[in-house]
């Protein structure tokens, strides 16, 4: 009897995308209730702080996707290329929360003693988190290596460092590094831009890698 089994074909471009653009639709309109009544503050760093986690995420929905069904980001720019893509925006995330929160700093009016003590408390496991992906994980992996060279996909899965504690340390650890920006600059604007971005990352994390990841390593896979 021949074998008839078909081979896998990875997740459409659209896949999951509904599901991404109405999640992202949701926190928009809620982001934007937010920033109303906080009295529309610092509008150009405001917007140009979400806009970072927005172009991030899709870009590397984009590429991944077309990677996957044609290799068309390596054709074009190489893998390298797409890291520095990915880096030079994840990179703007972090710098426009920054910028925003410094241009509204003081407006979330904490005291002292709540304020340093906040910001240490998010401070560690996001530093900590951010070491254990650099030292343990590896930074190339994280942007999503294993879309481009099967090296990666046949790495085995870490278990130091935040991974001990977590499958996930990037998403649930590391993205408290923005929430520490906003407290330690004690700024309600760029508070409220963290928010979005640590939600909007779990939809990216749902609707984009889980479909992803479910192809290339098996839907039981983490």
């Amino acid at each position: 009897m021949s074998n008839n089994l078909k081979a896998p074909e990875p997740p459409s471009l659209w896949a999951g995308q509904l599901l991404h653009f109405t999640c992202l639709t949701a926190l928009l309109i809620v982001l934007t209730l937010a920033w109303n009544a906080l009295g529309q503050p610092h509008s150009v760093a405001f917007w140009i702080a979400v806009s970072f986690p927005v172009m991030h995420q899709v870009w590397v929905w984009l590429a991944w996707r077309y990677e996957l069904h044609s290799s068309t980001v390596s054709k074009w720019i190489g893998f390298g290329g797409y890291l520095v893509a990915f880096f030079l925006l994840f990179s703007g995330r972090f710098l426009s929360l920054a910028w925003l929160a410094f241009l509204d700093r003081g407006s979330l009016k904490l005291t002292l003693v709540s304020h340093v003590l906040l910001t240490l408390i998010l401070l560690m496991p996001g530093v900590y988190a951010m070491y254990s992906v650099r030292r343990y994980f590896g930074m190339a992996r994280a942007a999503g290596g294993d879309h481009f060279d099967h090296r990666f996909r046949d790495m085995p899965l870490v278990n130091k460092g935040i991974f001990r504690f977590t499958d996930n340390g990037m998403y649930l650890y590391a993205f408290l590094l923005f929430w520490a920006i906003a407290i330690g600059l004690n700024s309600a604007a760029a508070l409220s831009v963290a928010a979005f971005s640590h939600a909007y990352i779990w939809v990216h994390f749902y609707a984009t890698e889980k479909p992803d990841m479910d192809y290339l390593y098996g839907s039981a896979t983490p």
